[in-house]
């Protein structure tokens, strides 16, 4: 079937048997002939038919002005809408910059010809160029190209990865990048970025994963806490406690006695100033012994990442205030 078109505006016409009788100059039926034609198009089927010899000149035509999709409500229309991928800030350009893909083929899949292929070539490698113009831009794409790599690493969230990006975005803008190693940078906002949400992450083990000395990540989370004046929170017990056990693979009535000890040691503030690991590691292994379970202090010190020599040493404060403030269960 073949139709021939041309740049002609459509008209309205009148309503025949509850069918749209359209007045189109663009389409023409292969029979009669006609550049007059009045078309009726079918709302129900989406059928063209010619009025004139009644030969069907296109089937479920596409409505290309409204989308195939319903919204009821103005937040579903928000949400639907076709405004391609998010924004983010652990992208160095947001992700509002335009990418040239490596295809070498046109809308309909055709390859395309030498010329054409050639300026293709010289645009492609022009956007790139422009993309990384700047020490900013390039500084922006290597550190968030750590970023990602050490969320695959640690099995983080994007909200971690996004706060983790704000985090190094403003430490850029005040210079605090330059003259220091971006992977410090960038792992420092990380582990801030886990302090700040309440994910339970070491600096020992973010320092092991990221190839870097923890020395090196104490000093730049430091300097991002004074320079950019951030609150950060205290590492919650429970989450502790609930990271150890499963690490070590407790049962969940040692991990509840476990907890409902922690809830008197933090009311008592026994454990105020110490390293909330080795205090949950501590309460866990006091509450697998309660429990019955088989569990030695190696393992329970493996698990949170402390030394036997810490667990012994909080053992004894234990010890030393079990009598006057805390009770047992």
């Amino acid at each position: 079937m073949v139709l021939h078109t041309t740049n002609t505006a459509i008209k309205i016409g009148k309503t025949v048997n509850n069918k749209k009788t359209i007045t189109r100059n663009s389409v023409t039926s292969y029979i009669c002939l006609n550049d007059n034609t009045n078309i009726i198009t079918d709302s129900e089927s989406g059928e063209v038919v010619c009025s004139n010899c009644g030969i069907v000149i296109t089937e479920k035509s596409e409505n290309i002005s409204n989308p195939e999709w319903r919204a009821f409500t103005a937040e579903d229309q928000n949400k639907r809408a076709r405004t391609g991928a998010p924004t983010s800030l652990a992208i160095h350009d947001r992700g509002l910059a335009t990418l040239i893909s490596k295809t070498g083929r046109d809308a309909s899949g055709q390859k395309l010809d030498t010329a054409m292929y050639s300026a293709y070539k010289r645009l492609r490698t022009w956007d790139c160029r422009i993309i990384h113009d700047s020490s900013h831009n390039r500084n922006l794409f290597q550190a968030f190209s750590q970023l990602y790599a050490l969320k695959d690493k640690l099995g983080l969230s994007y909200t971690i990865i996004e706060k983790s990006a704000y985090i190094y975005r403003k430490a850029e803008d005040r210079g605090l990048v330059r003259g220091r190693t971006t992977s410090g940078m960038v792992t420092a906002a990380l582990y801030l970025a886990c302090r700040d949400i309440g994910v339970p992450r070491t600096l020992k083990e973010i320092a092991a994963v990221s190839n870097t000395k923890r020395k090196h990540i104490a000093v730049c989370c430091r300097l991002l806490i004074c320079e950019l004046d951030l609150k950060v929170p205290l590492v919650d017990p429970m989450k502790c406690i609930v990271k150890i056990a499963n690490k070590a693979e407790l049962s969940e009535k040692t991990t509840r006695l476990a907890m409902n000890m922690m809830t008197e040691i933090i009311k008592s503030k026994i454990s105020a100033g110490k390293n909330p690991m080795s205090f949950a590691a501590t309460v866990l292994y006091i509450s697998s012994f309660k429990a019955g379970e088989k569990l030695t202090q190696l393992d329970i010190a493996t698990a949170a990442g402390v030394t036997e020599v810490t667990i012994r040493n909080r053992l004894k404060e234990l010890n030393n205030t079990v009598g006057k403030t805390i009770h047992w269960i």
